[in-house]
């Protein structure tokens, strides 16, 4: 960086739809109930991309880039909130041999809500001038395109195909290569080009409110998975693992429920995730602690085994480095993780791309809140329309069926295939 970036966060009174902020296009957007940190319009300060080939660890080269941008900052932060002053948001892939790439975006205009509060950042390089009056907020809103719909089928991975790679994790697991793997299929499609993405981000975000909603460089989803929040240097993580969908009423829910919270195939498969967690995050913290038992997520279509974890940041660590030292935790490559990684190379016919990655937010301490990248589609502008390409995975562990596996990603599709129709 030839100049450093100066940075200034202002309260301003209540914004009642972040969203009517961000670009229509190319939405910049992370958000639960309702709070969180919107891009406006489409101004960018500065991008990081680390492609494939370009470091042996690409989050360690991330959050190396981001300590180097943020130390010399500027900042003039009078609220100090979770999202206020210097913040990036980020997409990193999946697998570190992916073709696509990691990527940290610092917009030039940030609109942020905690709490009942809101404010606004302005980023810019001390290279570049101060604009003589600043634009009010008001006056960046932009007005919501018209509805789309968007059309998705099988993509590389047919159902039958997707069965039949189940069937052979299962060989592997049974001669013991592994424990756990966790096996995605795709959905690709188009919209129309010109569609006005951040409809579908308010769809997930007020249909599915207890999920992290996230628009990163063309990767839109609703992730109920938290990998990794850092704030004044506590530590916080949720753990799902082991998955059902929720019944057409109140009896079969509660069937569901309990079928899910006594079945041994799903308790396993929740405790291998949770011991990849506390095993990656306990060199970085202290007083880390998880509770003995699971409990029951509820969400609109489904159920989760889920196990929230908390510490004390231990070591000059950021949240980004905790992302490097959790990703790919057990919930979304399997156990071990390396045999995980390449029975994933070898039985899923595509690239999982940011898929299953981490994506959040980071600021220039270091806190942060990142979420695994699921219930989530990669949009790219094409020639004549805009590639959808969605995912969705399944644990797979001994005593897992196919056809029930299969099943389980039917309805993780389901959000957001409801939310593109």
């Amino acid at each position: 960086m030839s100049s450093r970036l100066v940075v200034e966060t202002r309260e301003i009174d209540p914004v009642e739809d972040l969203l009517a902020y961000a670009d229509p296009s190319r939405p910049l957007a992370w958000l639960r109930r309702g709070d969180g940190i919107v891009a406006v319009g489409d101004a960018i300060v500065e991008t990081v991309r680390i492609p494939a080939g370009a470091a042996a660890l690409r989050s360690a080269a991330i959050a190396r880039a981001w300590r180097e941008l943020a130390q010399d900052a500027e900042i003039d932060d009078e609220l100090g909130l979770p999202g206020s002053g210097l913040v990036a948001f980020g997409a990193l892939t999946f697998d570190e041999d992916s073709a696509a790439d990691s990527i940290l975006v610092v917009p030039a205009l940030v609109i942020g809500r905690h709490h009942g509060r809101t404010w606004i950042t302005r980023i810019r390089s001390s290279s570049a001038s101060a604009p003589a009056t600043e634009p009010q907020p008001e006056a960046a809103t932009i007005a919501y395109g018209p509805h789309w719909a968007g059309t998705v089928g099988p993509g590389a991975q047919s159902p039958q195909g997707y069965q039949d790679s189940v069937r052979q994790a299962l060989e592997r697991i049974a001669a013991g290569e592994l424990s756990k793997v966790v096996l995605a299929r795709d959905l690709t499609g188009s919209i129309p080009a010109g569609s006005d993405l951040r409809r579908l981000v308010r769809a997930l975000s007020t249909g599915y409110p207890d999920t992290w909603a996230f628009a990163v460089d063309g990767l839109i989803g609703a992730s109920p998975e938290t990998l990794v929040t850092v704030q004044q240097r506590t530590v916080t993580a949720r753990v799902l693992a082991g998955t059902i969908g929720r019944g057409a009423d109140a009896d079969a829910d509660t069937v569901a429920s309990s079928h899910l919270a006594s079945s041994t195939k799903d308790l396993d498969e929740h405790e291998y995730a949770v011991q990849s967690v506390l095993a990656s995050l306990r060199p970085h913290t202290r007083a880390l602690a998880a509770s003995e038992q699971p409990f029951l997520l509820k969400l609109p279509n489904l159920f989760h085994l889920a196990t929230d974890v908390e510490g004390e940041l231990a070591d000059g660590g950021s949240s980004l480095d905790l992302v490097g030292a959790l990703h790919p935790t057990a919930a979304v490559a399997g156990t071990p993780t390396s045999a995980a990684i390449a029975a994933i190379r070898e039985l899923e016919p595509f690239d999982r791309g940011r898929y299953a990655g981490p994506v959040g937010w980071v600021d220039a301490a270091g806190n942060g809140e990142w979420a695994i990248a699921l219930r989530c589609a990669q949009f790219t502008p094409a020639e004549t329309d805009i590639a959808v390409t969605a995912y969705a995975g399944a644990g797979i562990v001994a005593g897992s069926d196919p056809e029930s596996e299969l099943l389980e990603t039917r309805v993780k599709f389901r959000p957001l295939v409801d939310a593109l129709a």
